[in-house]
């Protein structure tokens, strides 16, 4: 199992412990300090469409209308922290976010 996040997150810190808990082994990638590809960002902008993008992080706000308007792959490329937290591949299969449908399905 893949888990993109970042290692200050609460909400990743969260998933990753009931994951764990649950016997899934992690290879974690954390967004900011290990990167992640153009390719596995454009995988994940075609699975889950503009809802990849985080539109209320902290990065976000700091954008201006300019930036804000770009295509949504470039800016997860520029700015890796605007991706919605944690995307989890298991066996092909991608999870975006840690709501309840997310848990149903990993934790069983």
């Amino acid at each position: 199992m893949t888990f993109y996040g970042l290692k200050t997150c609460d909400t990743c810190r969260k998933a990753q412990k009931a994951l764990r808990g649950a016997g899934h082994e992690l290879r974690v990638i954390d967004v900011r300090s290990d990167g992640v590809s153009p390719a596995d960002l454009s995988r994940f902008q075609v699975e889950f469409g503009d809802a990849i993008l985080n539109t209320r992080s902290t990065t976000w706000r700091g954008l201006d209308e300019t930036e804000r308007a770009r295509p949504v792959l470039d800016l997860l490329i520029d700015h890796p922290t605007l991706m919605k937290r944690p995307v989890i591949e298991i066996n092909g299969q991608l999870y975006l976010g840690w709501g309840k449908d997310v848990q149903a399905a990993l934790l069983g």
